[in-house]
């Protein structure tokens, strides 16, 4: 799936040219020494996002004046520059001049870290970018109206702050809300129906028992948008924010009926974090047409062994796994990865381990 990766310049790496086998890496090394980067880096050339920052700029390293990523993905050579004057993009020798093109002739990636326990007792915010990380990469209508929401959210917001009348103009951005909202709530829905059977089997398999994950779509207005943000004008007024619109939205996670924030064990709320990215990368396979990069940033070392056994069973098998990890201790018990490649990484630079 991804053959090389070069950076420039980006986080701690002055440079990096690295080649990998098709079964992926393990890159072992002490914490903020560049390992969660390389993910990043990956994550940045395949999708345009980075799981760690919306902030483009941030990811430069200190000094630079921007910085770059290339690699050899699915037997295609991609460029991705960033500096102040803008994003280059490149496939092969074509310069794509649209982030959305660009997205339609890539790839895909499924992230897990150990942050996803959020997933399950953080939020709503960290489940939200889960289904829009989902989304976007598998409907191109999700991307861009997630995008123009998020713009006219914005500016709606803006105008309340102010605290004088400006109705003409939050009627305006309004309308955009509803067009984009709408799309955006029917979408979740869909995918939160296809994604529960995949979290449920998954959540099984992973426990080793009968534990019973249910999935429900939690919008954050009636079924009518329009009708909702009527409702809540005064309310929005006072408070000075939007209150209804899929910008509160959230997902119901349960485990035997009950909610899995407050009644699942520690054990069980990690289980259930895998579950859901194991769906996610189901779905992106069935819909995309594809095998998703799947990028593991510290997980396998927080996983007793029959846990991260079941996950690695879970996998497909074909997929590239790119993992992160500080020591190796737990490698011995997990007799899927013995031959994958490992590489040491140290102080931005990368050997043979």
């Amino acid at each position: 799936m991804l053959r090389s990766l070069r950076l420039i310049d980006f986080r701690c790496f002055h440079s990096l040219d690295l080649e990998v086998p098709a079964e992926g890496a393990i890159l072992v090394g002490d914490n903020a020494q560049g390992k969660t980067s390389i993910l990043e880096a990956l994550c940045v050339l395949v999708r345009l996002h980075s799981p760690r920052t919306h902030r483009m700029a941030t990811l430069g390293r200190l000094g630079a004046k921007g910085f770059g990523i290339a690699g050899d993905l699915w037997g295609t050579e991609r460029q991705f520059r960033y500096s102040r004057d803008g994003l280059l993009m490149k496939v092969e020798t074509e310069t794509i001049l649209s982030q959305t093109r660009y997205l339609e002739v890539g790839g895909l990636v499924v992230w897990m870290g150990n942050e996803d326990l959020e997933l399950v007792r953080g939020p709503g915010e960290g489940r939200r970018r889960y289904l829009d990380f989902i989304g976007a990469q598998i409907d191109p209508a999700y991307r861009r109206s997630w995008s123009r929401y998020r713009r006219a959210l914005r500016a709606k917001n803006l105008l309340l702050k102010e605290g004088r009348p400006r109705d003409a103009e939050i009627m305006s951005y309004e309308e955009i809300l509803i067009e984009h909202g709408s799309v955006l709530i029917e979408s979740r829905a869909r995918l939160i129906a296809e994604l529960a059977p995949l979290a449920a089997t998954a959540q099984r398999a992973i426990s080793g028992g009968d534990e019973m994950l249910t999935m429900n779509y939690l919008p954050a207005s009636g079924p009518d948008l329009r009708e909702s943000m009527l409702q809540a004008r005064e309310r929005e007024s006072r408070l000075r924010q939007s209150v209804v619109g899929p910008h509160r939205d959230d997902l119901d996670l349960r485990i035997h009926g009950m909610p899995a924030a407050e009644f699942a064990s520690e054990g069980q709320q990690r289980t259930l974090a895998l579950a859901l990215k194991l769906a996610q990368g189901k779905l992106l396979e069935q819909r995309g047409g594809k095998l998703p990069i799947y990028l593991m940033d510290d997980i396998f070392g927080e996983l007793d062994p029959t846990r991260r056994n079941a996950l690695m069973n879970e996998l497909p098998q074909l997929a590239q796994k790119w993992i992160t990890t500080t020591h190796l201790d737990w490698l011995k018990e997990t007799p899927q990865l013995e031959k994958i490649a490992r590489y040491r990484v140290c102080g931005g630079s990368v050997s043979v381990a």
